[in-house]
């Protein structure tokens, strides 16, 4: 036993002394030289395949390698649900996927069904849900590519509608068919839809809920001569959607009948477009028409227009301006370190009823430094009558240092009825390792509402996520608010989630959500609103548990946007409503969900309630995002830096995108 507990010790002398006999530093201090040996040429010692130790199983390799590329993803939801002094449960399933065919383009689908014991799904049987499917890119002869989509869509809009710097032309949900044709050669595009009415429903998992009425467009957009564009578009909806008690949407009868006809004149630094829109319905008949016109000369860029807008003026189900007429200016300034604009509208209303006055804005930013930035803006809006003046006013300054990115901010307004109040807040973005994110928002002010006395309140908000293991994360926000005063908030909102990556294919997350209810910010103004409707949302809270499987197959496990058997990796992001435009998001600012996000123009999916949206296994190297404002809240929109944003994805990594919607100022 003796020899057995002594046998280690020679080897680990032998092995002691082989290291201080190989080393440089022994050898460089020996007292006798020694002859140098001839070296032994190097050569390369290749283990055969045979004598290699077999690796573990990869179940990430199990996968059908026959056919096209194509994903598919289920998701199992339970959730439990409290909205003011209604309760209710909620179980559904979901569907998704992308697959590429040999001749008929690439399809994406979308589909989710669900029962709900709430009470506006009872004359339904308690079920909802709503199924959408995309064809995109199937190419014909004659330079024709046709996009197709079937199930619940959006009313198209040509380029011409959508692409408007003053007014914005919405869109309007229906359960049906939707069709795109698009000439490369001669630039036709023709677009047409026909379905149901209705609107979106539900609550994790979205639905759409039927109207008794029926939706249908046809438009066109062409060149029609050298430099000049035409658009025409026609739109007929049986119904008109309005806000409840609650604030939430609901479709009322009343059809519409709408017509809108465009053209637009360009060149390389001017532009101008003319735009007339008729409508017929139950509000009456209406017509409007604008013309919108911008210049570029050096630095500046200059945005103006008339306008007249009949009371009553509508497009489809949703409202849009009206009973206004009036010109407006904008100019914009950009160059090295300075970025300014600043406008003014003069608005006139037709009927007497609405706002008559002047409204005028400024903005300003210097960035001093490539760690610090400050400006300021001025909104001020100018009534006759006993509408009085209105003013608000930021300032702000943000600072990149070695806690990340700080923006500290001081906002001011007052309202006719000298209604004052003021926020001073605190926004960091903190720097963490890749996969972490945090940012944290404090503010503290008094707003006043509606002409009641003052309201004091102090907020903190927390917006994040990361890794806790290599299977597990978390990630959501949280809000504390403490107020005092008759429209005071006090208490906590959060939204937290807990990711578990059960197995490769497998994920579980779960979810709570608690909203003590908001009111609108008093510190935003419009032209053509004079009314703040500071309404009250009633207290939110329910919990989630959500049960997901991913799929992903074809030759080498396709990927998306690739060759297959690629290298890949995933895109995952957000859409978010930039409040404060400074690109990135605060852990205030809200998300935009439902909206749809498209990559490479081929494969699209929708943003969850929490804005987010993600490709699963997309192929490494750059690819485009884009943002289809389907369902964005008006009188936000994407600007052009972020209608096709380019994301680069690496190998095996999770490319974040963040996509902040803008706020015409």
């Amino acid at each position: 036993m003796n020899h057995c507990r002594s046998y280690p010790l020679p080897l680990a002398i032998a092995a002691a002394l082989s290291l201080l006999t190989s080393s440089p530093a022994t050898a460089a201090g020996a007292t006798t030289a020694a002859q140098p040996a001839t070296a032994t040429p190097y050569r390369d010692r290749i283990i055969s395949r045979e004598n290699l130790q077999a690796l573990p199983r990869d179940e990430e390799e199990e996968y059908d390698d026959e056919g096209l590329p194509r994903s598919l993803h289920a998701e199992l939801n339970l959730s439990h649900s409290e909205r003011g002094d209604e309760t209710f449960t909620e179980q559904g399933i979901s569907l998704g996927g992308f697959w590429e065919t040999p001749d008929l383009g690439s399809f994406s689908l979308d589909a989710t069904l669900f029962r709900s014991d709430r009470d506006r799904f009872q004359d339904e049987g308690g079920f909802g849900g709503a199924i959408t499917l995309w064809q995109r890119d199937l190419y014909l002869d004659g330079g024709w590519r046709v996009n197709n989509g079937l199930g619940v869509l959006n009313t198209p809009l040509t380029p011409l509608q959508y692409d408007q710097y003053r007014f914005f032309l919405p869109t309007v949900a229906l359960a049906g068919a939707a069709t795109e044709w698009r000439n490369q050669g001669n630039g036709l595009l023709v677009q047409a839809s026909l379905g149901r009415a209705g609107i979106y429903n539900g609550t994790r998992v979205a639905g759409f809920e039927l109207a008794d009425g029926h939706v249908a467009s046809l438009g066109a957009q062409w060149s029609w001569a050298p430099q000049w564009t035409g658009s025409a578009m026609f739109l007929g909806t049986q119904g008109r959607i309005v806000p409840d008690d609650r604030g939430e949407a609901v479709f009322e009868q009343g059809d519409t009948d709408a017509l809108y006809a465009g053209t637009e004149w360009k060149s390389a630094g001017d532009t101008v477009q003319f735009n007339l829109l008729s409508s017929d319905g139950e509000l009456g008949r209406a017509n409007g028409a604008w013309i919108d016109a911008s210049s570029l000369r050096g630095r500046f860029t200059h945005n103006y227009g008339v306008f007249r807008l009949d009371p009553g003026l509508s497009w489809g189900a949703l409202p849009i301006n009206n009973d206004a007429e009036g010109v407006y200016y904008r100019v914009g300034y950009q160059y090295a370190r300075w970025s300014w604009n600043g406008g003014v509208d003069t608005i006139r209303s037709i009927s007497g009823n609405g706002f008559d006055g002047v409204y005028a804005t400024v903005f300003g930013r210097y960035q001093a430094s490539s760690t610090l930035g400050y400006g300021a803006s001025l909104n001020t809006r100018h009534a006759s009558g006993s509408d009085g003046d209105s003013y608000s006013t930021q300032w702000f300054a943000d600072k990149r240092n070695a806690w990340g990115q700080t923006r500290v901010q001081l906002d001011l307004a007052s309202s006719g009825n000298d209604d004052r109040s003021w926020q001073v807040s605190v926004d960091q973005a903190l720097p963490l390792r890749q996969g972490r994110r945090l940012s944290a928002s404090l503010s503290h002010g008094s707003l006043v509402y509606d002409g009641e006395p003052a309201t004091r309140n102090t907020s903190l908000t927390l917006y994040g996520g990361g890794d806790i293991t290599d299977s597990l994360s978390l990630d959501g926000s949280a809000r504390w608010s403490h107020g005092d005063g008759p429209s005071a908030q006090r208490g906590s909102d959060f939204n937290l989630g807990l990711n578990w990556r059960m197995r490769p294919r497998w994920s579980l997350s779960a979810m709570l959500y608690q909203s003590e209810g908001s009111q609108r910010s008093p510190f935003i103004l419009d032209p053509l609103v004079t009314e703040t409707p500071f309404i009250s949302l009633p207290r939110d809270r329910s919990v989630f548990l959500t049960l997901r499987y991913d799929h992903q197959a074809g030759r080498q496990q396709g990927v998306l946007g690739g060759a297959p058997g690629g290298a890949a990796g995933s895109i995952s992001g957000s859409l978010f409503l930039d409040e404060n435009d400074d690109g990135q998001r605060a852990a205030s600012e809200q998300p935009a969900a439902n909206v749809t996000v498209v990559l490479d123009g081929r494969y699209s999916v929708r943003t969850d309630s929490l804005g987010k949206f993600s490709f699963p296994r997309v192929a490494a190297g750059t690819h485009v995002i884009a943002v289809v404002p389907d369902n964005l809240p008006l009188p936000w929109f994407i600007a052009e830096d972020q209608a096709g944003r380019s994301v680069q994805v690496n190998v095996r990594q999770d490319a974040q995108v963040e996509i902040g919607a803008r706020r015409r100022r």
